[in-house]
């Protein structure tokens, strides 16, 4: 989840920007953690009723685009739902008449698109829109019914939830038929940019994942002792590139403090590790060993497991399974009582007295209380950081304290951990996203202002 920006951004699918809105289940079980694209966007919503918490006033038109007025309750409507949305991120809000500003020419932004849409004939069929509620439906494990009273429950009209989802396809359709040929990415951008990022030089910019056997010497060792202990890092290193599993030498010679059973260090920018690791590994290629070389804590003897450039993706991946329960606070279930229910959950494991699945099954308010709670294997940026920095923090069968994000509170258990080595095409195809992503984007945003820039906008009073 990164934080808001109030320019509207291509891609952000309606489901998901309208069950945002709504308060409804997520997407999926994983939805209801998962990381959201990069800017948070709810376009064409500034038309929804105001709902029970909006004081009704007299409207009046603040702007007009093309001859299309925009009213101060569009206006305060978006305020609303965008506050809501800041306070959950826990994002700091600006001043009302600078938030009231920017939301104002997102919706002019928006409006002028939905008539170029309209103008290009860009059409979307009621049958579209009838298929865009049942996904919405679907994806909420609800029916049609059942979420048209979800959508009335939040003092929202369900035809103006149609419409709203209408003119979401119309700026999809308009974006991509105007911008899909300016994001295209060639196999030879590809290469180009893999070669660009190896052949850089900076440490700064490599990132490195060592795994280590460290052979402590005590710190009032006698030359004797000490000649002892570098013969046992000399000794692991040469099995070590004699082909002996490193993982096992781990185990049998390293006494790090705080080691992981496979010495890993993790995937990290190279000026994140000592200074002596980075010069005595420069020159060993990827599988390679160096070493040992002696520090103030002992011998270590290294070995590299990855070598990237910062921005590549990197030949592994951690991968998580963790399983959760969520609690959404509602009215009659605050936050802190919510909070207060998961911890009991956790004394309730931790004792014996309760299993984790069977009160997933039972509490949980999301798609995966039917699973335990078991969220699946996960890669790293997968899910909101709270979440993702809470199960991180978690060893295998641990569960941690309560933790709080934009969808509830989570008592989460990490399961399983595994190293899950990407192919070269795997990384070519996470290289190729990239590229296009940034291209999207730019090529958006020159789109954008070009149509803002050819629509005629007239402001009347400023929105309350």
């Amino acid at each position: 989840m990164t934080k808001s920006s109030f320019l509207p951004r291509p891609g952000f699918r309606c489901a998901a920007a309208l069950a945002l809105v709504l308060g409804l289940p997520a997407l999926s079980a994983q939805a209801q953690v998962l990381r959201p694209p990069g800017q948070l966007r709810v376009p064409g919503l500034g038309t929804l009723g105001t709902g029970a918490g909006v004081q009704r006033q007299a409207d009046y038109i603040v702007a007009v685009v093309n001859s299309e007025p925009i009213t101060n309750n569009e206006v305060r409507a978006r305020m609303l739902r965008t506050e809501q949305q800041m306070a959950q991120q826990g994002t700091a809000l600006p001043p009302k008449n600078e938030l009231a500003r920017l939301l104002l020419e997102r919706i002019i932004v928006e409006r002028a698109q939905l008539q170029l849409a309209r103008e290009q004939g860009v059409q979307v069929s009621e049958a579209m829109v009838d298929e865009a509620v049942l996904n919405v439906a679907r994806q909420n494990q609800l029916s049609v019914d059942e979420l048209r009273q979800r959508v009335t429950a939040q003092g929202l009209v369900f035809s103006q939830f149609r419409t709203d989802l209408r003119n979401e396809i119309l700026l999809t359709r308009i974006r991509e038929r105007e911008l899909e040929s300016q994001a295209k990415v060639s196999d030879q951008e590809v290469e180009q940019f893999i070669r660009e990022q190896e052949a850089g030089s900076d440490p700064a910019a490599q990132e490195l994942n060592l795994a280590q056997i460290l052979v402590v010497v005590p710190e009032n060792a006698t030359p004797a002792q000490v000649a002892s202990l570098q013969a046992r890092a000399q000794l692991a290193a040469e099995r070590a590139r004699s082909g002996t599993d490193f993982t096992a030498l781990v185990g049998e010679f390293s006494n790090a403090p705080g080691r992981s059973a496979d010495g890993q260090m993790g995937l990290r920018p190279a000026n994140r590790y000592p200074e002596l690791f980075v010069d005595t590994t420069k020159n060993v290629p990827v599988g390679g060993i160096a070493g040992p070389v002696r520090s103030g804590a002992g011998f270590h003897v290294l070995k590299v497991l990855e070598r990237k450039r910062a921005g590549m993706p990197g030949a592994t991946v951690v991968e998580t399974r963790a399983r959760h329960i969520l609690l959404r606070p509602t009215a009659q279930l605050g936050e802190a009582a919510a909070v207060a229910r998961l911890a009991d959950f956790q004394k309730r494991i931790a004792a014996g007295q309760a299993d984790f699945a069977a009160l997933a099954r039972e509490n949980s308010q999301d798609a995966s209380a039917k699973d335990g709670g078991d969220l699946g294997w996960a890669g790293p940026g997968q899910f909101v950081p709270e979440f993702e920095e809470r199960m991180n923090s978690l060893a295998p069968g641990q569960v941690g304290d309560p933790v709080v994000s934009r969808f509830g509170v989570h008592l989460i258990q990490v399961l399983e951990r595994r190293n899950t080595r990407l192919s070269p095409r795997e990384q070519r195809d996470i290289v190729r996203a990239s590229l296009r992503e940034k291209k999207f984007e730019e090529a958006y945003s020159a789109w954008a202002q070009e149509v803002r820039g050819r629509a005629y906008v007239e402001y009347r009073e400023p929105p309350q």
